[in-house]
């Protein structure tokens, strides 16, 4: 049989296969090996010819399918008559092929389809955007009794005291002095030229909080430092004389 091929690239011997099926209108079930064969073969035979490269694979279903034409053609004795058809797995394979072949083509063709689509963003007027249809107090109202209204505050309530939680709900605010150590060394060297000599209980006074009266010992430091004031204690546990310079 003399058979004029185009010769265009196929993706595998698969797809070569499928093919010849669809160009002879061949039931795929019951596949003429024979033919199909041959029409195979002298494919192959001018692929060879273009590139040597890639007709390895081919080669390979190509022995596939002499080896079914084999088995298809050797004599089958009475108790292999209702043996398994050799050429099944390759029935098989083949529909395989074709449901992804054409899913692949399916998609191919939206995604051709979806380039042609243009969107543009919505130009619905903000006004009409933001309308909302007028309450009708008569239609939200009916059926509700103030025995269902008093119903309805008692579960709002219920809800809200739900939600506080009984251990955190007795936690205080705990809210941050500003203490200023500019302002303690001014107030000290003040209180300190104004009454000569004094005691740092003195200077305290009347300040009340651990803020306070450690921004104020920083302050008496400072002021010592750059020589504002002169401090002495006699023992260690006696009251700290503060003297303005």
């Amino acid at each position: 049989m003399n058979l004029e091929f185009d010769l265009q690239v196929f993706k595998g011997p698969l797809d070569l296969l499928l093919h010849l099926i669809e160009k002879n209108k061949i039931n795929i079930y019951d596949i003429p090996i024979s033919e199909i064969t041959e029409q195979y073969m002298d494919y192959v035979r001018m692929m060879s010819k273009q590139d040597l490269n890639i007709v390895s694979e081919f080669l390979v279903m190509a022995a596939t399918l002499l080896d079914i034409k084999a088995k298809m053609l050797l004599p089958k004795e009475e108790e292999e008559e209702e043996s398994e058809d050799p050429r099944k797995d390759l029935v098989e394979r083949l529909l395989e092929y074709k449901r992804f072949k054409y899913m692949s083509l399916e998609l191919k063709d939206r995604s051709i389809d979806a380039t042609k689509a243009f969107y543009h963003a919505p130009d619905i007027p903000k006004e009409v955007k933001m309308y909302e249809p007028p309450v009708e107090i008569d239609k939200l109202l009916d059926g509700i009794t103030l025995e269902k209204m008093n119903q309805i505050f008692k579960d709002v309530l219920k809800r809200q005291v739900d939600k506080i939680d009984p251990i955190r709900s007795n936690f205080k605010t705990i809210e941050k002095e500003e203490v200023s150590l500019e302002d303690k060394m001014t107030f000290a060297l003040d209180f300190a030229r104004k009454n000569k000599k004094c005691s740092f209980r003195k200077l305290l006074g009347k300040q009340i909080g651990k803020i306070h009266i450690i921004v104020t010992f920083l302050a008496i430091l400072e002021l010592m430092k750059i020589g504002k004031i002169n401090i002495t204690q006699d023992n260690i546990f006696d009251e700290i004389i503060i003297e303005a310079v």
